[in-house]
């Protein structure tokens, strides 16, 4: 399998571009990469081979924040009734916030060549200009100039929490209020912007009717809050949704 190795930077400083270790071209509808050096594998060994290595790609890191700790081996199989005559679903509170790397993959940003699916390594400079490794993942067939978002771990001084404080089905049975009250911990000494991401799963009409801050609709059944929290700084988001059938 091949792997790929990134230098990562938070800001977008300007670096020497490394020279590539790899040619690709396209055949068919698929990519062909040749690596520049040749490998020896013993018997029965298996080796991982540097793929890439790009230094000063500028990647935005964020913290995503999905509260519902909901189990798909529990749930496997439910429909809308079953969802919505179940009043704990979607409960139970998930305190992690995930770590996430973007990056686009392209010329300008010292890559753009199309990437098979591998493994993807961060590394940063830090204060005393030594070099750490912050996170990895696997990636995806990813062609040039295409965004790429990768997890690469759960933030240690952030942290969430998901309560609901209400929730009524009404007695003609076809409508449903829902309330939540999300609060986001911020214990670094800098602010951090977290996006709150919230699912609208008990059914596929719904509104919400009241919010303590705007969000961003970003599919049919799911919205996002983007909050700052100020260091050593919490933040309380609460919405209620009403859901007809």
């Amino acid at each position: 399998m091949n792997y790929m190795y990134a230098a990562a930077k938070v800001a977008s400083a300007v670096a020497d571009m490394a020279v590539p270790n790899v040619t690709e071209k396209a055949f068919d509808e698929y990519h062909l990469y040749t690596l520049e050096h040749s490998t020896t594998l013993r018997d029965r060994e298996t080796k991982q081979v540097e793929f890439i290595h790009a230094s000063g790609v500028a990647t935005k890191q964020l913290y995503i924040y999905d509260g519902a700790k909901i189990d798909p081996n529990r749930y496997n199989g439910w429909n809308w009734e079953n969802i919505r005559n179940d009043h704990s679903y979607g409960t139970e509170s998930n305190p992690k916030i995930w770590v996430m790397r973007e990056f686009v993959n392209s010329e300008a940003n010292h890559l753009g060549m199309p990437l098979p699916n591998g493994r993807v390594r961060f590394y940063r400079h830090n204060d005393d200009g030594q070099v750490e490794f912050t996170g990895e993942n696997m990636i995806d067939h990813t062609p040039k100039d295409e965004t790429i978002r990768i997890y690469t771990g759960n933030a240690f001084d952030v942290t969430g929490e998901r309560r609901r404080t209400n929730y009524t089905v009404e007695t003609s049975r076809t409508t449903a209020t829902e309330t939540f009250e999300i609060r986001v911990r911020n214990h670094k000494k800098e602010a951090v912007e977290v996006r709150v991401v919230e699912h609208l799963y008990r059914g596929k009409n719904w509104e919400i009717t009241t919010k303590s801050d705007e969000y961003k609709k970003k599919d049919s059944q799911t919205v996002e809050f983007p909050v700052t929290i100020p260091p050593d700084g919490e933040k309380v988001i609460t919405y209620t949704a009403r859901y007809t059938w």
